[in-house]
């Protein structure tokens, strides 16, 4: 007789005992707190939990009986059983809840050749965003190779990914484990905290990784004769062309509230975004809820067009308040994997099931807007702009606002179409 699988297995448990299905899951809760907040004492975790504090106790109890735990003086930590085997139990909560065959059905209907999904809600419980990080720095890691150029965007999440990764980079007294990865930010900077400006999060990466880093003093936003004047620096020049080289892309996924706030958009350009209905961003791009280009910023680093000649893009995001986001970002075949959470993914899928499914060529593939050798597909973007600028808020073009915001967006189409000119033709020419 043949062995039943994880899924049956599952079935099984679920007709037979039900109740351990909750029991399992509350373990791994306190498992996966415990990882993240190491040392800690019962209280703090029960805090953490939510739950009262004997029956934390009870569950530590069995799970220290069980080799998985130590209680110290300074607290409650792992094992290394214990670590072992939650890497273990989480792909098995992820069968026992569904994500699974969730991530299937979301890769088949995003175009995606992968689509990894972590138990729980960044939106309400902060650690699952550690977890959303450690499972993309698990499949970084079994992608990476030595001699790749990874870019990397700025952002929470992507800070997280960059914490979770395995240090190679050798402890005091260790001999370092090189690799020949380097690592750059994929655009310049925004105003915000320097721990998760893209520059920090490239050099903790690569010093993780035991790799090299190179590193991109741009503010982004910046645009006109500054931009071009700044992309004529030959170091400026030689970083934006590796990061245009990348083999690996690994990019965050905002939403357009958040972003607008991150690069400090005047009130103009926000109140712009709201009346096009924007709603999620990435690259500079903010999109509608139909993946429609509503808006463009100056910047300097990759470009939407630039994924097409990336082999592997990985996108990332988590949370339920992620999935219209997630949805109007994802232009397939661009994004090749994707890592979210229960929360984003369950809320994502609701959303495509009350809608048509897409026809083809209805999101057509940048790079195949323009004839090969023509350069990136602007065409199609300024097409997808002008249809959206006819009035989706009901007031078109016709306001002062609307009329300043659109010709800067259209400023900011020609400026990046003739920077992506200038870097072809230094291609074509090996310099």
């Amino acid at each position: 007789m043949a062995l039943a699988s994880v899924d049956e297995v599952i079935q099984l448990q679920q007709r037979i005992a039900p109740e351990m299905a909750e029991i399992i899951e509350r373990r791994f809760m306190v498992l996966r707190n415990l990882h993240f907040a190491q040392p800690i004492g019962r209280r703090g975790l029960a805090q953490m939990l939510a739950s009262p504090e004997r029956s934390v106790r009870r569950e530590l109890d069995f799970l220290r009986t069980g080799g998985l735990i130590s209680v110290e003086a300074g607290g409650v930590r792992l094992t290394d059983e214990g670590e072992a085997l939650l890497d273990r139990l989480a792909d098995y909560v992820r069968e026992l809840r569904g994500l699974v065959h969730l991530e299937k059905a979301l890769a088949r209907r995003l175009g995606l050749q992968e689509a990894v999904i972590v138990p729980g809600d960044c939106d309400r419980d902060p650690r699952v965003k550690q977890e959303l990080g450690r499972a993309t720095a698990r499949l970084l890691q079994s992608r990476l190779q030595d001699g790749q150029v990874l870019a990397v965007s700025g952002g929470t999440t992507m800070a997280e990914v960059a914490r979770a990764m395995p240090d190679l980079g050798g402890r005091p007294g260790e001999p370092a484990r090189r690799r020949t990865i380097l690592v750059v930010p994929a655009r310049g900077g925004l105003g915000e905290d320097v721990e998760i400006q893209a520059n920090t999060i490239a050099a903790n990466m690569a010093a993780r990784l035991g790799g090299n880093y190179r590193l991109l003093h741009v503010p982004d936003g910046v645009g006109g004769e500054a931009l071009s004047r700044l992309l004529q620096e030959p170091v400026i020049a030689e970083v934006v062309g590796i990061i245009r080289r990348a083999d690996v892309v690994l990019h965050g996924i905002g939403t357009a509230e958040e972003m607008a706030r991150r690069r400090g958009l005047p009130k103009e350009q926000w109140e712009y975004l709201q009346c096009h209905h924007a709603v999620g961003e990435a690259f500079g791009y903010y999109f509608d809820a139909q993946g429609r280009t509503v808006f463009v910023t100056n910047s300097i680093g990759l470009h939407l067009e630039d994924l097409a000649h990336v082999p592997l893009v990985i996108s990332v995001g988590g949370g339920a308040t992620k999935a219209a986001p997630l949805l109007a970002v994802i232009h397939p075949p661009l994004q090749k994997v994707l890592v979210t959470d229960e929360g984003a993914a369950r809320k994502a899928w609701e959303l495509l099931q009350r809608t048509r499914p897409p026809e083809a060529g209805e999101r057509e593939d940048p790079a195949a807007a323009r004839p090969a050798g023509a350069g990136p597909a602007w065409a199609a973007h300024r097409r997808r702009l002008e249809s959206s600028l006819r009035g989706p808020c009901g007031r078109g073009t016709g306001t002062d606002s609307c009329r300043r915001v659109t010709a800067q967006v259209h400023a900011n189409i020609s400026q990046q179409t003739k920077e992506d000119g200038n870097h072809g033709k230094k291609d074509q020419s090996g310099n």
